[in-house]
């Protein structure tokens, strides 16, 4: 059977990550060291110490989580557990596409964080605060939900953004077509629907600026082939191609988060054994409910790093 490495997205970060990696493990302190000399900013002094509205701007939160990611998979290489060797396939939840390959060595640690802070500021910049919303829909299948969507946009975007596991699906838009979607979810039967706390529409058509942004960016990056196929968001199959790459990254910041169908995907190809490298378990709760007796694991601490070390050392 095979093993995945996921890699999680914005929401996971919390005031205090991978503090312990760091006073742990000279590995991890480097990445966060490259993080800070890359972007001309003491990031992770803001990780460690905050304050959290600092933390969870959209141009901090992004290079932060892929740092805390990187840190997490260095870490695991000094334990002997590494991307060519123990991971079959890579995979991340939006942001977390880039720490997949980052962590893949498709492009280095200082240019995941230059793009992901272009990525932030552009997604941030695209849409006057205020004026676009995302929100959560439970208990409603994606095609009821593009339908709610769809009649909830009267001219409006109103799209479904993340497709995260059965039942759990996230639309983004204009904040007047969201809030008519939440109305309309909730007479269809949606076991909860509400606004999320996110300072942009992220993944929907009103990101376009944004993907020009980064069609720029990464039309100046070096790109390698990754050393394990990637994921990628919006296809939900694996890619391995730089110039595919590049288009696939560019065309995620407006497109869906199809991370149902690539986890459906991975376990089609025999994937058995999910490791979320980095802060939270987000990505954990969905595998555990969509892949039957899959194994799971978790690495955001030094603990972690030691456990999940000795579990692939003797798979």
């Amino acid at each position: 059977m095979a093993t995945a490495f996921l890699f999680p997205g914005q929401g996971s970060q919390a005031v205090g990550m991978g503090k312990a990696l760091d006073e742990a493990f000279p590995e991890a302190h480097a990445v966060f060291q490259d993080v800070d000399a890359a972007l001309g900013q003491d990031l992770s002094e803001l990780m460690f110490e905050g304050p959290e509205d600092e933390l969870t701007l959209t141009a901090n939160a992004q290079p932060a989580l892929m740092a805390v990611s990187l840190a997490a998979t260095k870490a695991l290489a000094g334990r002997g557990i590494t991307v060519a060797n123990h991971a079959d396939y890579l995979a991340g939840h939006s942001l977390g596409e880039y720490s997949a390959l980052a962590a893949g060595g498709a492009f280095d640690i200082a240019t995941a964080a230059k793009l992901l802070r272009t990525r932030g500021e552009a997604m941030q910049t695209a849409v006057p605060v205020g004026e676009g919303a995302m929100a959560a829909i439970l208990n409603l299948d994606l095609a009821a939900v593009e339908e709610i969507a769809a009649k909830a946009a009267e001219g409006d975007v109103c799209e479904a953004a993340n497709d995260n596991a059965p039942g759990q699906v996230v639309i983004s838009g204009a904040k007047a077509a969201v809030e008519r979607a939440i109305e309309l979810a909730k007479e269809a039967g949606a076991r909860r629907a509400i606004m999320l706390p996110v300072s942009a529409p992220f993944h929907c058509a009103l990101m376009a600026p944004a993907a020009d942004a980064m069609r720029g960016a990464l039309g100046q990056a070096t790109i390698h082939a990754p050393a394990k196929p990637v994921v990628a968001n919006v296809v939900a199959t694996a890619i391995s191609e730089p110039d595919a790459i590049r288009v696939r990254l560019v065309e995620q910041v407006t497109g869906r988060v199809r991370w149902r169908e690539s986890i459906e995907w991975l376990a089609a190809n025999g994937v058995d054994t999910f490791v979320e490298i980095g802060a939270g378990k987000a990505l954990s709760g969905m595998v555990k409910r969509m892949v039957d007796g899959a194994t799971v694991l978790n690495v955001a601490t030094p603990e972690d790093v030691e456990r999940v070390a000795e579990h692939l050392t003797r798979a």
